[in-house]
């Protein structure tokens, strides 16, 4: 028995439908009367319905078979999207048809496009529905689908960059993606993070196919790290908060002194993430023309995916801009600490500074430094 669906935000996207559905599915015009679409403040997050006389919205309706619906089901939950029975217009009459839209939050919504979205959110929505509905994520709770869901979204906007990005091959063999040829893929966790294990083989150096290996490694998305430097007062300011690597490893002190950093949000550019996060972590209100490019790079490509554009920021730095911040929301407890140059040396020199991009971003400093500092 068939469930009447009716489409009028991002899964009028045929090729993110098909994704979800997991198939191409025939649907005709629906008209939704009396209504008009509306969006948060976040164009990504999609469209909301507000009863509004003489509006009238324009989608899908689609007759959903039950393994249909029930990919369906799992995405808009992953959402947080709620169902709604709508009367619907379309070609055959007037049709009872469900329809998810977002729970109210009360806050003030603004209208919501299509066409903006798809110039800018279709591709990652399209990677990121593939990645939360593949055959090993369907049986992961719906909390877990509903804390990857926007993980999903950051990590296939890295796909897209890394897709994009030069690679350059000088000394490294000039190797293509068709170079792997994966044999089974599977993903046995994923919540904020992913873990992939992955059968594959790859191209050797004599030109044959190495035997099938399996590889585990995490699925991450991109981040971004900021180290602000005040070149008039020469002093730089570091963050510092428990982090749960040293925990595991057993560390005696499991503080670490760090940049400022945080992921890409889906639809941000690096240098985005990079405002935001010193706005949230630090309360630095910095400006792209400030941000200098320190080096991109994977912190270790042996098993983790993530991928870091990390910056020097050049700033004032009054002693006042020490102290705590952090999201509430993510339970982040960011103590701020403002100190010379040389004291940043020490800590690197003694061990003290143990985080790799703040130690890489520390010696492009130091070689940057007389420079910076008009001298």
């Amino acid at each position: 028995m068939s469930t009447a669906v009716f489409f009028f935000g991002r899964l009028l996207h045929p090729d993110l439908r098909a994704a979800v559905l997991g198939e191409q599915v025939a649907s005709e015009e629906g008209r939704l009367p009396g209504h008009v679409r509306q969006g948060a403040g976040n164009l990504a997050q999609g469209a909301d319905l507000r009863v509004a006389p003489g509006g009238d919205v324009t989608g899908l309706v689609c007759d959903l078979m039950p393994r249909q619906l029930a990919r369906l089901v799992c995405y808009m939950q992953a959402a947080g999207l709620q169902q709604r029975a709508l009367e619907v217009l379309c070609g055959s009459g007037c049709v009872t048809a469900c329809a998810f839209v977002p729970p109210d939050s009360g806050a003030e919504r603004q209208e919501w496009c299509f066409e903006a979205w798809q110039a800018l959110h279709a591709g990652p929505a399209v990677l990121a529905a593939q990645e939360l509905l593949s055959s090993d994520a369907q049986h992961h709770s719906p909390e877990a689908l509903r804390a990857r869901y926007a993980m999903a979204h950051s990590h296939a906007g890295a796909q897209l960059r890394a897709s994009a990005e030069p690679a350059p091959a000088t000394l490294r063999g000039a190797w293509q993606r068709d170079d792997v040829r994966p044999e089974r893929e599977t993903r046995p966790y994923a919540w904020f993070f992913a873990v992939a294990e992955d059968d594959l083989r790859f191209r050797r150096f004599d030109g044959s196919w190495s035997s099938t290996v399996k590889r585990a490694g995490f699925v991450m998305s991109d981040a971004v790290t900021v180290l602000p430097y005040d070149p008039k007062r020469d002093v730089v300011m570091l963050i510092e908060q428990f982090r749960l690597g040293p925990w595991l490893r057993g560390a005696r002190n499991c503080w670490s002194l760090e940049p400022v950093a945080g992921r890409i949000d889906a639809g941000e550019s690096p240098v985005e993430a990079a405002l935001r996060e010193a706005q949230e972590e630090a309360r630095l209100m910095l400006t792209e023309e400030r941000l200098l490019p320190v080096a991109n790079a994977y912190p270790s490509p042996g098993a983790v995916s993530e991928f870091l554009y990390q910056y020097v920021a050049l700033c004032d730095l009054p002693d006042s801009a020490e102290g705590v911040a952090g999201l509430e929301t993510e339970a982040e407890d960011i103590r701020s600490h403002v100190l010379s140059f040389d004291r940043l040396m020490d800590l690197v020199a003694t061990g003290e500074a143990q985080n790799g991009p703040l130690v890489l971003s520390a010696f492009w400093l130091a070689l940057n430094r007389a420079r910076l500092r008009g001298c």
